[in-house]
């Protein structure tokens, strides 16, 4: 329905309820002669009068009263509806579609995500775990969560902190199998690597070389899709993997995993939070999105600093000393 339509019913419904032009002119903020106008411009669209008006009074028609009758509802129907999603924008209501990858989900954002429904319990957040990036369009995406380059052009994205990946191992591995001192002597030691749900074939580890970022292939004696599986083995001190700091950082920094070869650690990728506009964002989804910002930017849980990296990767030289 055109607004001028909807300007015209709306006019004529409080005119008719109100039983005067003036005081439904007042009602919509408009002059007494517009609203008399709008009323002209409609009973002669519809080809009929809607009201018997006098300069002391006006009353509806036959025709008018059946119009009445019939629209009435409907507008009503179609205020309720605005004044709802002006509610569902002012408050923290309704359902919140939440995309990301299993790899950061679980141990990063699910712990954000508890506070979150704690502080709207309104909200009914229904979270897609997907490795690939969604098509936010079509999946009605609200917010969404992206490991590595910006999303593509026509959302809006913040970047919360760089993704480093750490090749670690366990202190019982290195205590059994040594301690690799370059990239080339990890082809003698027992590498752990990620393997695609997708294509079935292994991830390569990604290191830096200088000031360049390249893929390193290693043998794995040990491929997974799980990372929380992958983390396990480490732990135990059977393999050396490439981990992110989002899920090493804890182990590090509580000495039970120790970061290699920090020299060779990429972090040219980042996490990414996005969405569809900075503007006319529903609160539920403004909520969260704050919420995520103030937590995640650059995070200290999840990023170690160069000193730390230095500090921790020391291990094996003081243990071996």
């Amino acid at each position: 329905m055109a607004i001028n339509e909807l300007r015209a019913i709306t006019t004529f419904v409080q005119t008719a309820e109100l039983g005067s032009l003036s005081k439904a002119a007042s009602a919509q903020q408009i002059s007494p002669q517009a609203a008399s106008k709008v009323i002209g411009q409609l009973e002669a669209y519809l080809g009929i009068r809607l009201f018997h008006r006098t300069t002391r009074s006006i009353s509806l028609t036959e025709e008018g009263q059946r119009f009445l009758d019939a629209v009435q509802p409907s507008l009503v129907g179609l205020q309720q509806a605005l004044q709802n999603v002006l509610k569902s924008r002012e408050s923290a209501v309704g359902p919140l579609r939440i995309s990301g990858p299993h790899s950061v989900f679980k141990k990063v954002i699910g712990p954000i995500l508890d506070e979150f429904i704690q502080l709207n319990p309104d909200v009914q957040p229904n979270i897609q775990f997907d490795d690939r990036f969604s098509n936010w369009v079509e999946d009605r995406i609200d917010v969404g969560f992206r490991l590595g380059h910006a999303p593509q052009e026509g959302l809006i994205a913040r970047r919360l902190f760089p993704i480093q990946l750490i090749i670690c191992a366990a202190p019982s591995y290195l205590h059994k199998y040594g301690v690799p001192k370059s990239l080339y002597e990890l082809t003698s030691h027992r590498c752990s690597a990620f393997r695609r749900i997708q294509d079935n074939r292994d991830v390569p580890w990604t290191v830096k070389v200088g000031d360049n970022i390249q893929d390193l292939y290693v043998q794995p004696v040990f491929c997974t899709n799980d990372e929380e599986f992958e983390l396990r083995t480490v732990l135990a001190g059977e393999v050396i993997a490439q981990l992110a700091a989002s899920t090493a950082a804890v182990h590090i920094r509580e000495g039970r995993l120790v970061p290699l070869l920090v020299e060779h650690m990429a972090d040219n990728y980042n996490l990414y939070i996005y969405f569809g506009s900075r503007t006319a964002l529903p609160t539920r989804v403004r909520n969260f999105i704050d919420l995520v910002s103030e937590r995640l930017t650059n995070s200290h849980e999840c990023v170690l600093s160069n000193q730390e990296l230095i500090e921790f990767s020391q291990w094996h030289y003081v243990t071996n000393s």
